[in-house]
């Protein structure tokens, strides 16, 4: 037989995913085929038949995935709002709910109807939230900051194809997001920041896919899962200009304790707890305020 069912084949695949304990298997194995065949998961129906060649590459990166390897290092791409991102081993992969912060951001850029507003995304990983903003917002003047020297390889990458593409490119920044000294020059000159630090918790127990390829500086943020968060706060404070806003993702462990860790400094207001999809805490927002010694001048 020269050519085969796809249909049949995604079945096949599917249930070897399922054996293998994969998540969401039937939905990894569609994803899979469209992405050896180059189309959309929703055009899958329109290919009856395949050949041979293609079904033996396609049983290869499902044998990848029935070992727990993620789907986005299998196909070597991720999306984030419009943009496909490259990923890879040495990266964070972004996850879905992180969409919902970027929806979040760029409506508030909408509401606030600056031009050229001054954005920064700390702790970018592969420059997800960047770039995808970037994209929405060619006006925009957007930074990213970045520790992780494998991750910042993989942010300047993608940075590098979205300015080919014909976006407006990102200033990409190495440093600590706690250091004190870091961004001197932005000072009180931020619009808009938005955030998805390491914040799992160290005895938090995750799946094959995380524990064993997200890189650890990316995922945990100390026993509580916050040692990250909380000094990162002192620094998007003296960032932010008054009425400047903030939004930051965490564990959904940590949605009261985030937004009391605003709450409690006297430059923040109207913070706010957002849920994800699936109703569990998943990013805080605040903003910045004026002192009275600030008002005062």
């Amino acid at each position: 037989m020269s050519r085969q069912p796809i249909r049949m084949v995604i079945i096949e695949a599917a249930a070897e995913l399922e054996r293998a304990g994969v998540p969401s298997a039937r939905v990894d194995a569609e994803l899979l085929a469209a992405h050896v065949l180059g189309i959309e998961r929703t055009r899958l129906g329109l290919v009856p038949l395949v050949d041979n060649a293609v079904v033996d590459k396609y049983r290869d990166l499902v044998a990848r995935r029935a070992q727990r390897i993620p789907l986005q290092h299998v196909t070597g791409a991720t999306a984030m709002g419009n943009i496909t991102l490259e990923v890879g081993p040495g990266v964070f992969v972004p996850r879905p709910e992180t969409e919902l912060l970027l929806e979040w951001a760029l409506a508030r850029l909408e509401a606030s109807g600056r031009r050229a507003p001054v954005v920064l995304d700390l702790c970018t990983g592969s420059g997800a939230l960047a770039l995808a903003i970037a994209h929405e917002r060619p006006d925009a003047i957007v930074h990213a900051v970045e520790l992780d020297t494998d991750a910042l390889v993989w942010a300047r990458r993608n940075a590098d194809r979205r300015r080919e593409a014909g976006d407006t490119p990102i200033r990409l920044v190495q440093g600590d997001v706690t250091d004190r000294g870091l961004l001197t020059g932005l000072e009180g000159g931020v619009d808009l920041i938005v955030s998805n630090p390491p914040y799992i918790p160290e005895n938090a127990t995750l799946d094959p896919e995380v524990a064993d390829h997200d890189p650890h500086s990316a995922l945990f943020g100390g026993s509580d899962g916050l040692s990250v968060i909380k000094p990162m706060i002192n620094n998007i404070a003296r960032w932010l200009r008054i009425g400047g806003v903030v939004g930051v993702e965490h564990d959904d462990t940590n949605g009261a304790q985030v937004a009391e860790l605003f709450r409690v400094r006297r430059v923040f207001d109207h913070v706010e707890e957002y849920p994800d999809l699936a109703g569990r805490p998943r990013f805080v927002v605040a903003q910045r305020i004026a002192t009275d010694l600030e008002a005062a001048r």
